[in-house]
Order: structure tokens, then C-alpha cells, then sequence
């Protein structure tokens, strides 16, 4: 069995980089030639991120849409346990939602372009005028009703315990005045800790909790909006484990 699962793993890291040129292979046409969205082209990489969960061996149970407004903007505030989070949160969290990312990932070939045309939102993690501009940026498209999804730990944690929640994320909800969706995401550690490249068998949660409202804080009260999602976050992460 341990061999079958190493097979499997192994299978993953070489299938992931493949799929992933695959789809962008697939969605740069369908964008440009036939004039598809970014929104109709989500399909492919919850298609992409699917596959790989289920290729893993990993099951996903989702909680707590009850707690949104379908076609509303939010900002999901999520923990960050690995780097399989962004794979569940993709394939299960049925809401259109975009990624801020790091702005070199777009400059990579394919997946770069495919990045931007399909909507996601470039952020300069620099310290300085030219990141706060790109937050700014972000904060208006967040604005327009695009919903989008963060980390506030600004890391993966070491050993899937909550870390501090950064003020500096916490701009794009004032500044937008869009609601902050606290996220728990429960299981992804075991699945792939840090520092390892060969995923595991095993059963994750996510668990969506109540909007909080940003537009009850000024930009001066960053920290305490940061406390208060850590705060909720962990909340619904001790609820789910106990």
C-alpha cells in the first residue's frame, strides 16, 4: 500500500506541471481567437485543480455557503497550511473568485499570459511606492466586484498552526469596502506540509464563516481588522477540529 501511495504521489508532481501547460495551452486560444471571458474560462482551471486533488487521493467537503450572497464581491481571508491550499480552494470553493499573485508569475511563458487574460490580479510583494500602487490597483478591481482570495499570513505555516495576520493585505478591504469572508482550511498540512514535494492521501475541510464588515474600519485600524479575522478564522478551525 505504502508503495502504491509513493506511485500515486509521484505521479501527481510530474502530472501537475503538465496539466498546467495544458490548460494554458487551451485557455490563451479560447481568450483571444474565440473571445472567451474570464469568467466562462474558469471551467478549465477548476478542471485543473480537480483532477489533481482527485489524483491525490484527497476528498473535500465544503461548509458555510450559506453565509454568502451569491453574486456579491468578497474577500475570502484564508489560512494558509500548504501549498495544496490552492488547489482545493480552486476545484471546491464553487465562487467566482480571482488570485492576487506575485507579479512574476505572470511573466512566465504561457501560464503568465494565461494568468492575466483569464482576470487575475498582479500584486508587486516589494516594499515601497510601486506595491502600494499595485495594491491600489487591486483595491479598485476588488471595488468593480471582482471577488479575490488572500492569505493574511503572507506564508505557509511550518507546521499548520494559525500564524499572525499581516495589516498590510487588510488595505484591500478598506480601501475597496468589500466584506472579508474568514476561511478555515482544515487537512491540507497533512496532505502536503512545507518543504515537501510529494503529496499525500487525506480528507480536507473548508469552512466559509460569516462576512466582516470592512467598512467598519479606517486604514488606521488595519491591525485590528486583522486581529479580529485571525481571531474568527481560528475560531472556525478549532470548530471544525473539535
Amino acid at each position: 500500500m505504502a508503495f502504491i501511495n509513493f506511485c500515486r504521489s509521484l505521479l501527481v508532481l510530474v502530472m501537475a506541471p503538465f496539466l498546467t501547460g495544458v490548460i494554458s495551452l487551451i485557455a490563451l486560444p479560447a481568450m483571444f481567437l474565440f473571445g472567451c471571458s474570464g469568467d466562462s474560462i474558469q471551467i478549465l482551471p477548476r478542471w485543473w485543480a480537480k483532477t489533481i486533488t482527485v489524483l491525490s487521493g484527497v476528498s473535500v467537503e465544503v461548509s458555510g455557503f450559506e453565509n454568502l450572497e451569491q453574486g456579491k464581491p468578497y474577500i475570502f481571508a484564508a489560512n494558509h497550511q500548504s501549498q495544496f491550499d490552492i488547489f482545493v480552494l480552486y476545484g471546491y470553493l464553487q465562487y467566482n473568485f480571482r488570485w492576487l499573485a506575485k507579479k512574476e508569475l505572470f511573466k512566465l511563458p504561457l501560464f503568465g499570459p494565461a494568468l492575466r487574460l483569464s482576470g487575475n490580479i498582479p500584486v508587486d510583494r516589494s516594499k515601497g511606492r510601486e506595491a502600494l500602487k499595485s495594491l491600489g490597483e487591486a483595491a479598485e478591481r476588488i471595488a468593480q466586484g471582482t471577488s479575490v482570495i488572500i492569505f493574511p499570513e503572507g506564508t505557509r505555516s511550518p507546521d499548520g498552526k494559525l500564524q499572525r495576520f499581516k495589516s498590510g493585505v487588510m488595505y484591500l478591504a478598506i480601501k475597496s469596502g468589500v466584506e472579508v469572508v474568514p476561511v478555515a482550511i482544515i487537512g491540507t498540512h497533512a496532505v502536503l506540509p512545507k518543504g515537501k514535494m510529494l503529496a499525500g492521501k487525506g480528507n480536507v475541510k473548508i469552512v466559509l464563516g460569516k462576512p466582516v464588515k470592512s467598512s467598519s474600519y479606517t486604514m488606521k485600524q488595519k491591525e485590528e481588522l486583522a486581529d479580529h479575522l485571525h481571531d474568527e478564522v481560528g475560531r472556525l478551525l478549532s470548530g471544525a477540529v473539535g
